[in-house]
């Protein structure tokens, strides 16, 4: 099907009482903050960022040497940024999708992918063990069809995924509608173990308690401002404190990076995200959908969607939008034209939901870089270790990340280190105006392959071929 964009009056209707507040941070269970860092302190250990992979950077350095002395820094609060922003799928893909790894890294891929499920075990394991109640399920995942030139995508997934060992079954439209039901849905594929779903807030607050009763010294509310390499050490200056350690983990994600080399490889591209109020049992009855399946659709612009605890819709995706210079901030938070857009998406795909109302609406920006996968290098002399670029799939993929970046900046040479994927680099965006201008050209590229049943033009055909692959 073809996607209407403009909002029609039952759409609007639908947002007429939704709050511009985030639906997993709107929660009493939030914890108050930690004090700001004043003062000077020293550390052996300094992570910058308190998100997914600065959470799993500190614990695991914990737990692998106790007595290491750990600080954890945040500019805001913990899960302020896309930890606590995002749509709660959990998945084992380290590559950002089978698709996306085979094309770059196929001689890896086996080990990727067993690498990927080993991740996600650890996490639901941690979960576990630590009594972390953030409503953590292995639902698995339906990418499902809703144009006819999606199916041999589909299939040519299945396929190659299946003979690389992975659980992937084809479903046909009926059997995709007995999961979830929808009129649009052609097909589907469906991967049973390759992803869970979690509410990303009380997980990012699970591993903060994880962290503080390890003993890590957290503080909030205290963004670093600077990082310069003095006597043999790094020194991190926030508007109040200092920190001088002899190792530094950088976990920005998606904020303006201390390190400026970083700013030629990722761009922040804004996603936005609709929750609807809890279903009825009729409207429950009207989609099916018993399995809490994670969804997504296999357009070039798609959507991804979830139920939650409390028998919500979580509704996200299509747009990414670029604000040239990179820009980033608050004011990019809220889309009006976005959430109309994807109310309209909505209601497209489930007619029988027609009288819902959406209860919160958000934004926030996604670290994107030119390979969608995460990337790691380090700076000052090996002491300073960073990662990045995970495109939107770091709820599972930083907990890989934060290892990979430890081994590094203590120099150990592991299985992770090995890898293709993390010894290379993902290629540059070009300075601006070209950035925007390719970022611009590329993004209508996209819309209008969608609605030419797939076909890629010469400007995607070219990018391609440079490596840089833009289909998602």
């Amino acid at each position: 099907m073809s996607f209407r964009n403009t909002a029609g009056p039952e759409a609007l209707a639908a947002l007429a009482d939704v709050r511009p507040s985030v639906y997993w941070l709107d929660n009493a269970e939030r914890p108050e903050s930690a004090p700001a860092l004043v003062g000077a302190h020293r550390a052996d250990l300094l992570v910058v960022g308190a998100g997914f992979t600065g959470l799993w950077t500190a614990l695991l350095a914990k737990q692998a040497d106790p007595g290491r002395d750990v600080v954890l820094v945040e500019g805001g609060r913990a899960a302020d940024g896309a930890s606590g922003r995002n749509g709660g799928f959990v998945s084992s893909s380290l590559t950002h999708g089978f698709s996306n790894g085979m094309e770059r890294w196929p001689e890896d891929m086996p080990a990727l992918l067993r690498l990927g499920r080993e991740n996600l075990d650890g996490i639901q394991r941690t979960v576990t063990e630590l009594g972390i109640e953030c409503d953590f399920v292995r639902t698995g995942e339906l990418d499902v069809a809703v144009e006819p030139h999606h199916l041999a995508g589909l299939a040519e997934h299945a396929s190659a995924a299946v003979a690389m060992g992975e659980d992937v079954a084809l479903l046909s439209a009926e059997q995709a509608r007995a999961r979830v039901d929808s009129p649009t849905y052609l097909g589907a594929t469906f991967d049973p173990a390759g992803t869970a779903l979690v509410d990303p807030a009380r997980l990012a607050w699970g591993l903060r308690r994880a962290c503080l009763d390890a003993g890590v010294r957290l503080f909030e509310r205290s963004p670093i401002v600077g990082l310069s390499s003095r006597d043999g050490h790094v020194v991190a200056t926030s508007k109040q404190g200092v920190v001088r350690a002899d190792r530094v983990a950088l976990a920005t994600n998606a904020y303006p990076p201390l390190l400026r080399r970083l700013s030629h490889y990722i761009v922040p591209v804004y996603d936005y995200v609709l929750v609807t109020e809890p279903l009825t049992e009729a409207q429950r009855a009207s989609i099916g959908w018993s399995g809490r399946e994670g969804v997504s659709d296999a357009g070039n612009q798609f959507h991804y969607y979830r139920t939650t605890q409390d028998g919500r819709i979580l509704w996200g995706g299509y747009d990414a939008i670029y604000h040239a210079g990179n820009g980033f901030g608050p004011q990019y938070d809220h889309n009006r034209e976005s959430y109309e857009r994807l109310a309209e998406h909505f209601l497209q795909t489930f007619p029988q939901l027609r009288g819902i109302r959406f209860s919160h609406s958000w934004g926030g920006a996604i670290d994107t870089c030119s390979r969608f996968s995460a990337f790691w290098g380090t700076a000052h002399d090996g002491k300073v270790g960073y990662v990045a670029g995970y495109t939107g799939l770091g709820v599972g993929a930083s907990r890989f990340g934060a290892a990979t970046m430890l081994d590094l900046i203590d120099g150990r040479s592991t299985e992770r280190t090995e890898l293709e994927m993390v010894r290379t680099k993902p290629l540059p965006f070009p300075p601006e105006p070209v950035r925007s201008w390719g970022i611009s050209l590329t993004t209508s590229a996209l819309q209008k392959a969608d609605a030419e049943g797939g076909r890629r033009n010469l400007w995607l055909r070219s990018l391609d071929r440079m490596g840089l692959g833009f289909d998602s």
